[in-house]
């Protein structure tokens, strides 16, 4: 069975996280929820995700794949060097990160977006150029290892498209 990370901290966008989760679980793969500590996280729109695990728990090597989840979760995750080493660490390896929304700053700060191409919510755009993405108004775009898509109704073809990557992948 394949495992995935899903990067979690307050104020995530509730679909971008939830839907994911509930999907990969479907379709029959392990998917851990980790934040700074181990508690209770809140969504944009006050869901709740009940976290076991930090960041300092987990090691990329034990990992097929990572979630990062929009709202304004990713301006906290990406300030946390272990979540940046963990992007890497995945980037490096060429397993599955995913990112929607404003899950691209994570990215951006992992620096793994140099000659990528990716969307996100038109909202940091620039961001992800500055980082050396090729941005596309696209609503999922797949580049390797990379999963990307603009926001909740893009969700469908980004589900669709972490399922295949994962499938696909060795």
């Amino acid at each position: 069975m394949k495992k995935i990370l899903q990067l979690v901290s307050n104020d995530f966008e509730d679909l971008e996280l939830w839907c994911p989760v509930m999907r990969l679980r479907e379709a029959g793969f392990q998917v851990d929820l980790v934040a700074e500590k181990a508690g209770v996280y809140h969504g944009k729109y006050g869901v709740p995700c009940e976290v076991p695990m930090s960041f300092e728990e987990v090691e990329a090597k034990d990992y097929d794949g990572i979630l990062v989840p929009g709202g304004w979760a990713p301006d906290k995750l990406r300030r946390f060097p272990k979540v940046l080493k963990l992007v890497a660490d995945m980037n490096r390896e060429g397993k599955l990160i995913g990112q929607i929304c404003h899950a691209g700053w994570v990215l951006a700060s992992a620096k793994v977006l140099k000659d990528r191409q990716v969307t996100s919510t038109p909202g940091i755009k620039d961001d992800l150029t500055n980082a050396g993405a090729t941005w596309l108004d696209k609503p999922c775009v797949v580049d390797k290892n990379i999963v990307s898509a603009r926001r909740p109704p893009d969700i469908p073809e980004y589900m669709k498209a972490l399922v295949e990557v994962l499938n696909n992948q060795k």
